[in-house]
């Protein structure tokens, strides 16, 4: 990573710095092993030892995973894919399947370039192609399962999207060298494995009192159910059902636990990164917050606070609709009733209604503006029109405006850099702290808005 310099990586490894915990891994030449660089092993010396910014770098390289340390469980960090959109975009969209069941064209289409482009982007990025990555990226995950749950190692084999148990098999002989019933039985009692759970790491500290907060003021009804340690919801993932509980901060391990119910094992992988990005789980805090009170004090007044993520953007686009010029309860009533009308998926249960079922009712039945009304129905029949439309399409629609597309974007994308100076809320904060703008913040600027709400909450 080239943020890092060497001394740096070599301080952070000696100290065992959980800072960076995920940011580097660390590969000894000797064993042909790579860590976290948390691992409690015996240090190497430092001619010993390589540095790579992502576990599939050094599964590249010819190393293979601590069976100790475990790098498929430690935090993600995005800092290494740097600013260039297009690539930030395909990895999130490879590490949720986006290749399991398309091919390279599709994906590039659905990013708006070249596939050509998107190869060249991979091989500068990392040194390698898109497939390989996701096939390095399928390999971590399925050890991930392997280790802390209970699945069947063929429930395994297509969770983590490969489409063939001989094809699992002889990727993780020929890169983890050992076949997935010998991971499983390293170090691991099948006593001690619950089936349907997995836990996933976060960095640094977290408000979580806060976050369920928030999302309990916003819950609806019969889809999600928020506790002061839990959060759990029921999805529709192209048609099949899924559903989680999360528990927070699992015996402060930084840590949570997530036990899930899928109609369709092959759709767990794009539910977890989806989870990962909901919980905002990725993210370095400390960094963020460092750079914020720089410019203001007081403005960290909640350390830990976390982007609130939803669960797509079509979903932040309607209660950003919905909770247009009225309280959080009156839109979380709105929601509700929006909910219990179109929201049932094919087995009963109450899911957030699809932007094709929105934008085929008249939506009489909602209690608002009938120009509110409108306007959902015009955002509805634009995705459904659309579904890869980015929010920052919907200002062609009348009724929407800048504050409702970056709301979508902050909470349906979980886009990091979108101060919303034109909230109420926020523009209070700045009327006593007027040395703070969106230049100041950036390129953190939705975490600034978020503390900016955090003063008058």
């Amino acid at each position: 990573m080239d943020s890092l310099t060497r001394e740096q990586y070599s301080v952070a490894r000696l100290s065992r710095d959980p800072r960076f915990d995920g940011v580097f891994f660390v590969a000894v030449k000797t064993t042909g092993i790579f860590c976290r660089p948390i691992c409690p092993a015996n240090l190497p010396r430092e001619e010993n030892v390589e540095y790579f910014s992502t576990a599939p770098v050094a599964l590249q390289a010819g190393y293979r995973p601590c069976l100790r340390c475990r790098p498929d469980s430690a935090p993600n960090s995005w800092a290494w894919l740097g600013k260039e959109t297009s690539f930030r975009r395909a990895v999130k969209l490879i590490e949720q399947g986006a290749l399991q069941y398309s091919n390279l064209e599709t994906l590039s289409d659905r990013l708006g370039v070249t596939s050509r482009y998107l190869r060249q982007l991979f091989q500068n990025h990392l040194g390698m192609s898109p497939k390989v990555y996701a096939q390095y990226h399928q390999l971590m995950f399925a050890k991930q399962l392997l280790h802390s749950s209970s699945l069947s190692i063929t429930d395994v084999c297509f969770a983590s999207g490969f489409n063939s148990t001989r094809r699992f098999n002889d990727a993780f002989k020929k890169y983890l060298k050992l076949t997935p019933s010998q991971m499983r039985r390293h170090h691991v009692r099948s006593d001690d494995l619950e089936r349907n759970v997995i836990h996933l790491a976060y960095r640094g500290q977290y408000h979580w009192e806060s976050l369920l907060d928030f999302n309990r003021l916003r819950a609806i009804e019969g889809v999600e159910d928020v506790t002061p340690h839990s959060y759990s919801r029921y999805v529709d993932i192209d048609g099949s059902l899924a559903w989680f509980k999360l528990y927070a901060d699992v015996k402060g391990k930084q840590t949570v636990k997530v036990e899930f119910e899928l109609e369709d094992v092959t759709k767990l992988s794009w539910l977890m990164s989806n989870i990962k990005r909901v919980f905002d789980l990725n993210t370095d805090v400390a960094l963020i917050e460092e750079r914020l009170s720089a410019h203001d004090e007081q403005l960290v007044l909640r350390p830990g606070l976390r982007l609130p993520g939803v669960w797509s953007t079509w979903e932040a686009g309607v209660r950003a609709v919905v909770g247009q010029q009225v309280s959080v309860k009156a839109a979380v009533g709105q929601l509700n009733l929006l909910t219990d009308t179109l929201g049932h998926n094919v087995s009963g249960q109450r899911v957030f209604p699809n932007a094709n079922v929105v934008a085929r009712s008249d939506l009489s039945f909602l209690k608002m503006p009938n120009s509110r009304k409108e306007t959902l129905a015009r955002l509805a029949q634009h995705i459904a029109n659309t579904p890869e439309s980015p929010p920052s399409n919907w200002l062609s629609l009348k009724g929407i405006g800048p504050w409702t597309v970056s709301y979508a974007r902050m909470r349906g994308a979980s886009e990091p850099d979108l101060f919303l100076d034109s909230d109420l809320i926020v523009k209070k904060y700045l009327a006593k702290h007027p040395q703070l703008n969106a230049a100041k913040v950036s390129p953190w600027g939705s975490y600034a808005t978020l503390h900016c709400w955090s003063h008058f909450s």
